[in-house]
């Protein structure tokens, strides 16, 4: 992804990024020509699932890696790719039922569909995930085209 000004029709250049601690990210970019700024600020799930793709935004620290790409599609996702380490699953347990339907979402974002399951089932202090709260929780969050 790439920004453009719109008055000079020239890339934007990366400036900052900021990490405020509530799971968000803000990035800057700049005009080199007209000074022009834009700012880019992505929600905690936005975030995370761009971190867990391993995508960099605003550049690069180190020099590119031989066949990095390949490497990172080839590795998959991590099944705590969206665990932050703070919230721990309580006692909350998970139904074989429920188990064999959350293993066919795909890796990449398996660990945010369960922690979204488990903290809906904390929440409303449901002891075991079922299909039947998985339906449910589908339903109240407004998750059922997804």
């Amino acid at each position: 992804m790439k920004f453009l000004c719109v008055d000079c029709d020239r890339q934007m250049t990366f400036e900052e990024r900021r990490l405020p601690g509530d799971g968000t990210l803000a990035a800057a970019f700049r005009c080199p020509q007209c000074g022009r700024v834009v700012a880019m600020l992505t929600n905690p799930m936005e975030t995370q699932l761009v971190a867990s793709l391993g995508v960099q935004i605003g550049g690069r620290t180190i020099p590119a890696q031989p066949l990095e790409m390949v490497r990172g599609m080839v590795a998959g996702g991590k099944e705590d790719a969206f665990d932050d380490g703070k919230r721990e699953t309580g006692n909350v347990t998970w139904s074989a039922d429920a188990q064999e339907r959350l293993a066919r979402v795909p890796g990449f974002v398996r660990g945010m569909v369960k922690k979204i399951y488990t903290d809906y089932a904390k929440e409303r202090g449901i002891a075991e995930v079922t299909t039947a709260v998985m339906d449910a929780a589908r339903a109240e969050l407004g998750l059922e085209g997804m």
